[in-house]
């Protein structure tokens, strides 16, 4: 008889079968991912949520503005970031998380802005009277927004 090659190295099929169904497991999460990014973006871009967003992003400027000028007059001064206020409930991390903030250097004003409605960014207009009394200065505004 004739010499036969060694045989080759068997990978476990059990194995291969773990890889391959982890392997589909992670495609269908990244696509199913991908769905909901495009579906989401797709249904701000038709501009259905106009209304919601502002609806939201006006409630959440309020609470945060609201919560800013409490804090100057119980310290004296406004927060450096908005993790300094005190005594926030759980409904007010929604608006805080929801709106930019910057502060002077040495806190006597403030820029606030809404950057995050119900789903998109809302083009509010708010009257100036609103601020009226307030440490807000659109001079605070960065360049780049």
């Amino acid at each position: 008889m004739a010499d036969l090659p060694p045989p080759l190295p068997q990978v476990k099929t059990k194995r291969r079968k773990t890889l391959v169904v982890v392997g589909i497991v992670l495609s269908l999460v990244l696509f199913l991912g991908l769905g909901i990014f495009f579906t989401v973006r797709a249904i701000v871009a038709s501009g259905i949520t106009k209304g919601p967003d502002a609806m939201f992003g006006d409630q959440y400027l309020k609470t945060a503005v609201a919560l800013i000028e409490l804090h100057k007059v119980r310290f004296g001064k406004y927060p450096e970031t908005l993790q300094e206020l005190k005594f926030t409930g759980q409904w007010d991390q929604l608006a805080l998380q929801s709106v930019y903030y910057r502060s002077n250097t040495d806190h006597t004003a403030y820029y606030v802005e809404v950057s995050r409605g119900w789903i998109g960014k809302p083009d509010l207009e708010t009257p100036q009277e609103f601020w009226q009394g307030t440490g807000y200065t659109k001079d605070l505004k960065p360049k780049s927004q």
